[in-house]
C-alpha cells in the first residue's frame, strides 16, 4: 500500500434499514474498519444515526464522508420517499463535522461499488452464451424495496455511474398476459403504471392479486392463511414458490422474471449498454433459481430485429452483500 493513510465514511441510506461504514484509504485501497446497520425509522434524521455510529469509534474523525440514498440528487439535497428525511450536502457537513459531505443515488452508488470493487466470486452469469465482456456503457438494474437504474457510461478509460429514474417509466406489456396486468394496475393506480409497480417487493404482491384475480392458479387455503394480515408479502410468496412450488407463487415469480429480462433490456437498448448488464439489488440473489431458469433471458432477448444485439451480451446477478457501500466508500475515496 502506497500513500498517506485517510479515515472516510460512507453510507447506504434506505428506508427500511442504513449502513454505515468506516474505512481506511490509503491511495486507492480501501481497507474496512467498522460497519453496522440502523433501523432508518428509530432516528429523527441521519445526522442522529452517524452521530450514533461515530461515537466510541477509535478509528479517529473522517475526513470526508459519502452517502448512497434512496432519491434523485438535486444542488446536494435529496428527500427521500418513505422516510422523512431531507439530507443537505452542507447540513451533514456542518453537523458531523466531516470536511466534505457528497450524496449519491443509491443505484449510483452501487453501480460503482460493482465497477471498481466487487470480485469474480460476487458474480452469477445468467446467460449462457454470453461472449467475453468488452469495453462499452454497462446496465444496471436492481430491483428491491424499488426498482433502481443507472448506466455506468465507458469513457474509453474508465467508468462513470449516471443515476436515472428509469423505474419510474411506463410498463409496456409483452403479450395477453401482461396486456391484462397493466389493465389490473390502471384500476389500482389510478391510470400511471410504472415497472416499479412489478419489480420491487410490493411488485411481487401487485403480481401475485393479478395473477389469482385472473385465475391463472388457486390460491390454497394454507397459502391464504399465511399471507393473511402478513406486513409484507413479498417473502412469503417467494418462499411458497421456492420452497414449496406452489402453483400461483411459482406464476408470480415467473412473470416478474420475464419482465424483469424485459425492462434490463429495454435499459441496454436506451444506453447502448455493449458491455452488458449488471442485476443488482436484494430480490435478484433470493429468487437466483428463477433467474437462472431462462424465462429472464427470454425477455431480454424478445426485441424483435435487435435481439441478435442482446443475445452475447453478459447479464450478470451481484451476490456480494453491500455494493453501494463500497461504491460510496468508493466516491468519497475520490474527494479526498
Amino acid at each position: 500500500m502506497s500513500g498517506a493513510k485517510s479515515v472516510l465514511l460512507a453510507g447506504d441510506i434506505g428506508a427500511t434499514k442504513t449502513v454505515l461504514g468506516l474505512f481506511d484509504c490509503w491511495g486507492d485501497r480501501l481497507v474496512s474498519l467498522s460497519e453496522a446497520i440502523f433501523a432508518s425509522a428509530d432516528y429523527a434524521s441521519l445526522e442522529a444515526v452517524v452521530a450514533e455510529f461515530l461515537r466510541g469509534q477509535g478509528a479517529g474523525m473522517p475526513e470526508v464522508a459519502c452517502f448512497g440514498v434512496p432519491g434523485p440528487v438535486s444542488e446536494g439535497r435529496c428527500e427521500i420517499t418513505n422516510l422523512p428525511w431531507v439530507l443537505s450536502e452542507r447540513e451533514l457537513a456542518e453537523a458531523t463535522g466531516v470536511s466534505a459531505v457528497r450524496l449519491l443515488n443509491d443505484v449510483q452508488a452501487m453501480a460503482l461499488g460493482m465497477a471498481y470493487r466487487l470480485g469474480e466470486d460476487d458474480w452469477v452469469e445468467l446467460n449462457p452464451h454470453a461472449v467475453r465482456p468488452r469495453p462499452g456503457n454497462i446496465a444496471v438494474i436492481a430491483a428491491g424495496t424499488g426498482l433502481g437504474e443507472a448506466i455506468l457510461y465507458w469513457d474509453g478509460e474508465r467508468y462513470h455511474a449516471l443515476p436515472t429514474e428509469g423505474g419510474h417509466s411506463d410498463f409496456a406489456p409483452n403479450g395477453p398476459l401482461e396486456e391484462g396486468l397493466l389493465t389490473f394496475l390502471r384500476d389500482r393506480f389510478c391510470g400511471h403504471v410504472s415497472y416499479e409497480r412489478i419489480l420491487s417487493g410490493s411488485g411481487l404482491a401487485n403480481l401475485y392479486d393479478y395473477l389469482r384475480h385472473a385465475g391463472v392458479a388457486p390460491e390454497s387455503e394454507a397459502l391464504h392463511a399465511a399471507l393473511a394480515g402478513a406486513p409484507d408479502r413479498a417473502p412469503i410468496i417467494a418462499k411458497w414458490a421456492l420452497e414449496r412450488h406452489d402453483a400461483l407463487c411459482t406464476a408470480v415469480l415467473d412473470l416478474f422474471a420475464a419482465i424483469y429480462g424485459a425492462e434490463a433490456g429495454n435499459l441496454v437498448l436506451k444506453s447502448l449498454a455493449l458491455g452488458g448488464v449488471i442485476v443488482g439489488g436484494g430480490i435478484a440473489p433470493k429468487i437466483l433459481p428463477v433467474l437462472q431458469t431462462g424465462k429472464f433471458m427470454a425477455g431480454f432477448t424478445a426485441k424483435g430485429r435487435l435481439s441478435s444485439l442482446l443475445g452475447g451480451l453478459p447479464v450478470r446477478v451481484a451476490v456480494h452483500p453491500q455494493p453501494a457501500l463500497l461504491g460510496a466508500a468508493h466516491a468519497a475515496s475520490a474527494m479526498l
